[in-house]
């Protein structure tokens, strides 16, 4: 199929239907991204760059500072939700609210505004759904980390039109428990590795999370165990089990300071990380995360799931998730976007930006 053509002249809930419509599952976002980069290449103000399926558009007007706003391309499988339905309040379809609805406003943003007050960065990236070697703006970060070099970065990810600053880092760790096997009808004869794990859960269950206050916002920590496995046979006792246990820690520890807590918290047992992401520092105290959060009302929140704004965190550059769609609608079949809020995050966004009007 050839290359669909975005109308980057039409209202924003057109140009929102418009790339519902474009089928973008992770890895198979070609389609979508030659779209973006045919759509935005004409324009003089722009500088585009492309790497795989991600496209990169940098306005160069020397400005005093320079801010990145990005969204991903990609959605989750398809559910029998295309193509997109409007019923005159809300848009329906794959990948509305997680995220085109965030990627309809930047595209009109860099197409509407070619002389923002501050520089502005445009980042449509692949593989954001999917395991993080596919990231595209974890590639860009390693591979031409210069792209993403900002005073202050906005993820375009579903917050309900509200300003979510930071996010906490997310850590996995395998808690093992060890017995010996033995026949069940003589349970005396060997050690059962599962009940050995009661005192794991009983360490879990009296937990008190952790509420520090950053930049004014209070980051509330998670310590739960999210699966159990263990067991040999009906009539074994186990030799072996094992507590899978998910951390939320806010962004003032840093994986190596999350890991020595599990570690300490779960002293005396066999403690393994499976997976751990870093969080991201709010940053509002940075004088354009302060105008923009008066932008959109004075009021900003606690991201408390993990985003990409980690990876501009990592490059030392503050951000913040801000964007139309209610994230609890993420990857449901039923996801869609209120074409009020579409609308309300690019009035907001335009006029930070210096829009006329």
């Amino acid at each position: 199929m050839g290359t669909v053509e975005l109308d980057l002249t039409a209202d924003v809930m057109t140009l929102c239907a418009q790339l519902v419509d474009i089928p973008s599952v992770s890895r198979d976002e070609q389609r979508i991204a030659d779209a973006v980069e045919a759509a935005l290449t004409p324009l003089p103000h722009l500088d585009v760059a492309r790497l795989g399926n991600t496209v990169v558009a940098r306005t160069g007007l020397g400005r005093g500072e320079r801010v990145v706003i990005a969204g991903h391309l990609d959605t989750v499988p398809l559910h029998d939700n295309l193509p997109s339905r409007s019923d005159g309040t809300n848009l329906h379809g794959l990948g509305a609210c997680d995220m085109k609805g965030g990627d309809a406003v930047i595209l009109r943003l860099a197409a509407t505004v070619p002389e923002p007050v501050r520089d502005v960065t445009y980042v449509l990236y692949e593989g954001e759904e999917i395991e993080s070697e596919f990231n595209g703006l974890g590639h860009l970060a390693s591979d031409q980390p210069d792209l993403l070099q900002a005073d202050f970065a906005i993820l375009m990810e579903p917050s309900d039109g509200v300003v979510e600053a930071g996010c906490q880092g997310t850590m996995r760790v395998e808690v093992t428990t060890y017995g010996e096997r033995a026949h069940s009808a003589r349970a005396w004869k060997g050690v059962n590795a599962i009940h050995r794990a009661a005192p794991v859960l009983d360490r879990l269950t009296a937990y008190e999370p952790r509420m520090p206050v950053i930049d004014g916002l209070t980051y509330h920590e998670g310590l739960n165990a999210v699966a159990i496995s263990g067991g040999v046979a009906g009539n074994v006792l186990p030799d072996l089990c094992t507590v899978s246990v998910n951390h939320r820690f806010a962004p003032d520890r840093s994986e190596a300071e999350a890991e020595a807590f599990l570690r300490s918290f779960f002293d005396g047992y066999d403690v393994q990380v499976t997976d751990s992401a870093p969080g991201a520092l709010p940053g509002l105290d940075r004088p354009a995360a302060k105008e923009f959060v008066e932008a959109v009302g004075g009021v900003a929140n606690p991201k408390f799931g993990w985003t990409d704004v980690a990876r501009f965190s990592a490059l030392g550059v503050p951000a913040v998730n801000f964007g139309p769609g209610d994230p609890m609608l993420a990857h449901k079949q039923e996801e869609f976007v209120p074409l009020e809020q579409v609308r309300h995050c690019e009035r907001v966004l335009a006029r930070w930006l210096g829009a006329p009007g």
